[in-house]
């Protein structure tokens, strides 16, 4: 992602002070975001900051503008992969599944 803060110039320790600053962000994020899911969700916010961050590392072309552009773009994928999570439980589930036996059975 290339987090650099301004006028560091490289600096580790400077650069490492950010980083935990965002995590703690993105953190907070998904925490507000889970507190809305269901009880009992197999997600966990860790894993959701961790399967976030790794996406939006991958975004190598985007050019922030600035601090609210990051964090919108990290909400947005985090609503995304709450919504994956969502879909890949209920086809485990088999959710979906009556409904196209209904369809089937309607159609012969």
């Amino acid at each position: 992602m290339g987090f650099s803060a301004p006028g560091a110039g490289g600096d580790q320790s400077a650069v490492q002070g950010l980083t935990a600053i965002v995590y703690e962000e993105l953190r907070r994020l998904a925490h507000h975001y889970m507190q809305r899911e269901r009880a009992g969700h197999t997600l966990q916010t860790t894993a959701l900051v961790n399967e976030a961050y790794i996406r939006l590392v991958d975004y190598k072309r985007m050019e922030w503008q600035d601090r609210a552009h990051f964090f919108a773009v990290a909400a947005q994928v985090m609503r995304r992969i709450l919504v994956d999570h969502a879909r890949s439980q209920n086809i485990k589930r088999g959710a979906g599944v009556p409904h196209l036996a209904n369809w089937m059975t309607l159609r012969s």
